[in-house]
């Protein structure tokens, strides 16, 4: 059997590793147009923050070290030009040679990837505007950096990339400023989640302009100027564009394959394409979301790997099926860890989904240890069912450890109530008795029993301010003046059971502390005396990083709040 793998990196070289894994007799051949046969993607803006040195770390395999363990030819600096399904044959590029010759096969795996999306602007092939995805373009900006030391750079883009990028470049002394036409950064993440992201990039001295439009680049003043759509052009050094990537499926296409969305190749659960003998992986192919159902691209390398491994067990005679992705994610802001795992609110709600949520402030570790810092969670799930959704948390220590539970659960179909029956590993150091994960599912726990109800964000507005309700906000006298909600009364907890002569009957209760523990706690005792109240999610703290990042978007203040 030969087997021919357009593509290297994640997909392409997991499959080719597997296959040899399962039959030694294979012949297998990839061709890479690149020069890189397996390299570390995600590892590409640190080395230009100096944080990787080597430039060798970078690259996990090289073509030489692959044919000594797993006698794969790997043909870098080769492009696959067309391919002939009828005939079993794809035709190949040498782009250091010129040569140009054909290559047979009996199975097919397409493992492409994505390449960078590039804006129909004007000036985008500027030499000052740059794109990150492939070793090369890590060197190419490297080299210009090192050549002539730029003061200031533009990132058009808030996902992975730019914000880690954006990181490594102000490491390196440059003034950075991102601009984007949607109104938050990193799009995985809900709106009012994505503020504490955009306060960290700013605390760190990176410019947000969200909500703008790039029009296009113009040579101005040894840099670039960055025409925004009825705005007064950035200038900036340099330009890297990091606005997504596009499926790289000319090829699938040219062939006759079947695409899907975005362009995407269409393959089934066990990676084939729509013509016998030819399977696709990784970040090109369109798959099912866990938890929607509905056809997704999601190009992330944990995935691609799966894929490369499914593809290669099913062309060596096994049946593997991929279940789907999930699209669970992590990223390192700065000091800060923003993570995510399945469907955020907004897009359950797209897809038809009935959600709840609820958001919660617990510490990394026990409140007695040394060193416990606050997280930020944010957990999704379907009202009817408690059937769990997604989850964001954003934070410090802990977020990664967290996020996997949630991950694993939400895979294992777990309820969203059974998070408080995890079994978790507790020290101080690590965490604390209650897990916030076990928090999660006790908060959903009382939901589902009726003893939690709550009010949100987007209820603000719509609050009665005409006597009908009572607003309480139950933190301390000091708190309360530092900062607080238009219309709220304070009555601190502690206070609360001599004061309820303070609060009329007959009348909702809606209640606010800080991270909502003390407001859930006051909700009990006026429960308990009759009253029907419901605690604000997230807490005056959530409140508070929300709305002042909205009046930084939008340049406008003060939203609301007495200071």
């Amino acid at each position: 059997m030969k087997v021919v793998i357009i593509g290297g990196v994640a997909g392409g070289a997991t499959a080719a590793a597997r296959i040899r894994r399962l039959d030694e007799q294979a012949e297998i051949v990839v061709f890479e147009r690149s020069g890189y046969i397996s390299y570390a993607n995600c590892g590409l803006p640190y080395y230009i923050g100096d944080v990787i040195g080597d430039p060798e770390e970078l690259t996990l395999q090289t073509p030489e070290s692959f044919f000594s363990r797993f006698r794969v030819i790997m043909k870098v600096r080769h492009e696959v030009t067309a391919i002939h399904p009828d005939e079993r044959l794809v035709s190949v590029r040498n782009l250091e040679t010129g040569e140009t010759f054909k290559e047979n096969y009996d199975k097919l795996i397409l493992s492409p990837g994505a390449k960078p999306t590039q804006p129909r602007v004007a000036g985008a092939e500027l030499d000052r505007v740059f794109t990150l995805r492939t070793v090369e373009d890590t060197f190419s900006i490297k080299e210009y950096i090192n050549k002539h030391h730029p003061k200031s750079a533009v990132l058009a883009g808030g996902g992975f990339i730019s914000l880690e990028l954006a990181e490594n470049l102000k490491e390196l002394g440059m003034e950075v400023t991102i601009v984007q036409r949607p109104r938050q950064l990193m799009n995985p993440f809900d709106p009012d989640m994505a503020a504490f992201i955009h306060s960290e990039m700013r605390r760190h001295g990176v410019r947000l302009l969200l909500g703008h439009t790039v029009e296009g680049f113009e040579k101005s003043n040894n840099g670039v100027d960055v025409l925004l759509k009825e705005e007064a052009p950035l200038h900036a050094d340099m330009v890297v564009l990091a606005i997504g990537v596009t499926p790289d499926t000319a090829l699938a296409k040219d062939a006759g394959l079947k695409l899907g969305i975005k362009g995407s190749i269409a393959v089934n659960d066990r990676m084939e394409t729509s013509v016998p003998d030819i399977f696709a992986v990784g970040d090109a192919v369109q798959v099912k979301h866990y938890v929607t159902g509905q056809d997704a691209v999601i190009s992330l390398a944990g995935p691609a790997n799966r894929q490369g491994r499914i593809a290669a067990d099913n062309i060596c005679g096994k049946d593997s099926r991929y279940t789907g992705s999930q699209g669970s994610s992590i990223i390192q802001v700065f000091d800060m860890t923003a993570a995510v795992t399945g469907v955020n609110e907004t897009n359950a709600k797209k897809a038809g989904l009935e959600t709840d949520k609820i958001i919660l402030s617990p510490m990394n570790h026990a409140g007695y240890y040394p060193g416990g810092k606050l997280m930020t969670m944010k957990v999704v799930f379907e009202k009817k069912t408690l059937r769990l959704l997604g989850a964001q948390i954003v934070g410090y220590d802990g977020v990664d450890k967290r996020i996997d539970v949630l991950a694993a659960a939400i895979h294992a179909n777990l309820k969203a109530t059974e998070l408080k029956s995890l079994d978790l590993a507790y020290a101080p150091p690590y965490s604390s008795a209650k897990d916030p994960v076990n928090m999660a599912g006790f908060m959903i726990n009382n939901i589902e029993k009726g003893i939690l109800k709550q009010w949100f964000l987007e209820d603000v507005n719509r609050l009665p301010h005409d006597g009908s309700a009572t607003l309480l906000d139950a933190r301390t006298a000091g708190e309360y003046s530092d900062g607080h909600i238009d219309g709220f009364k304070n009555i601190p907890v502690d206070e609360l059971r001599t004061r309820l002569d303070e609060i009329e009957r007959n009348k909702p209760v809606y209640v606010i502390c800080q991270s909502g523990l003390r407001s859930y706690i006051a909700c009990r005792i006026l429960a308990g005396h009759g009253y029907e109240a419901y605690n604000f999610a997230g807490g005056f703290r959530f409140y508070d990083a929300v709305t002042n990042d909205r009046c930084l978007i939008e340049s406008a203040s003060p939203c609301g709040m007495d200071r």
